[in-house]
């Protein structure tokens, strides 16, 4: 039997039109937080850097608030075999 463990990777966008951020976390299995916005200005280079550890992608989320401004948060479900 196959043991994983899971992250998660956070994509964050606020901002109204040409004044925005985006920021990007990465929770890995111990519980730990990182941001790791410095590594990458894309979702696909964040899940490439993952798929390079090891990671599979298991889901992905989106949830947007366009009330006032805009905030979008992307959430990557993230799994790999327990070494």
């Amino acid at each position: 039997m196959v043991a994983w463990e899971y992250a998660l990777l956070v994509r964050r966008y606020q901002g109204q039109g040409r004044n925005f951020h985006v920021s990007f976390v990465w929770y890995a299995p111990d519980g730990s937080r990182t941001d790791i916005t410095a590594y990458g200005d894309t979702a696909i280079a964040h899940l490439n850097r993952a798929g390079r550890d090891g990671w599979e992608l298991v889901s992905a989320v989106e949830d947007v608030n366009n009330v006032q401004g805009s905030t979008e948060v992307h959430r990557y479900h993230l799994k790999r075999p327990l070494a």
